[in-house]
């Protein structure tokens, strides 16, 4: 099992590109194998491509705009991916209130795999656990055409057994977040109510290759959260 870090959970410590490539160092030094983008503060795909290369860190996914995945925008999410070499490539959310929203989406995401040449993928929220119109489930009709991603807090909060849920739908689960939380809000590891046991366990058991960590509010800021954690991931990988 390999650890990286979504690097939302950092946005406070980024304000510039300097402070991305800086943080990228930060989280070399804490023992994360690897880092999932959400944004890139200006810098070009072969710059921030350099530095994973100099630090030894893996570019294992990224959260983009579903819009990016659409014909007027699609060469040059392909060209710019391509070019930092991600294993993957997905979306932190997108439209899910009907069955055409998740239908749409899901499309746009098979097709951005065929043109990137890695898997997508689609990261949920609470919300795309419950029934639509058909009887269906987002997360069910995503998983029709595209890998998902659990994050496994919002799943947790949805009343869904993770270890359980995480098992029966392997095949559809291409990356876990793990997260803590207390009546909906995200905390550090340990600090909240998630059976983060049974999540390390599931990811073990199905041989899933990289958790990532994620706070969506880092307390007091995002490198003491992020390192809180960190404690535990370690203590369990």
């Amino acid at each position: 099992m390999k650890l990286a870090v979504q690097l939302y959970s950092l946005r406070d410590m980024i304000n510039s590109g300097d402070d991305f490539l800086k943080i990228l160092e930060e989280v070399k030094k804490l023992g994360f194998d690897g880092v999932e983008f959400a944004g890139y503060h200006g810098l070009s795909a072969e710059t921030i491509k350099a530095k994973l290369d100099e630090l030894g860190l893996v570019p294992v996914g990224c959260h983009i705009g579903l819009d990016d995945f659409k014909d007027d925008k699609i060469e040059e999410t392909v060209r710019f991916h391509k070019t930092l070499g991600v294993l993957n490539c997905g979306i932190g959310g997108a439209p899910h209130d009907t069955v055409e929203d998740c239908e749409y989406g899901a499309e746009l995401l098979a097709k951005g795999s065929a043109a990137l040449g890695v898997p997508t993928y689609y990261h949920n929220h609470t919300e795309e656990f419950a029934p639509l119109a058909n009887g269906k489930t987002a997360m069910e009709i995503f998983a029709e055409k595209t890998k998902l991603e659990l994050d496994t807090y919002w799943s947790f909060c949805a009343g869904m057994d993770n270890y359980k849920y995480i098992s029966e739908n392997i095949d559809d689960i291409i990356l876990l977040h793990i997260k803590d939380g207390i009546d909906g809000k995200p905390t550090a590891l340990t600090e909240g109510n998630n059976d983060l046991d049974a999540i390390i366990r599931a990811a073990k058991d199905n041989n899933i290759e990289w958790v990532i960590l994620e706070n969506d509010d880092p307390v007091p800021d995002g490198l003491s959260d992020v390192t809180r954690s960190m404690k535990y991931l370690q203590s369990v990988k």
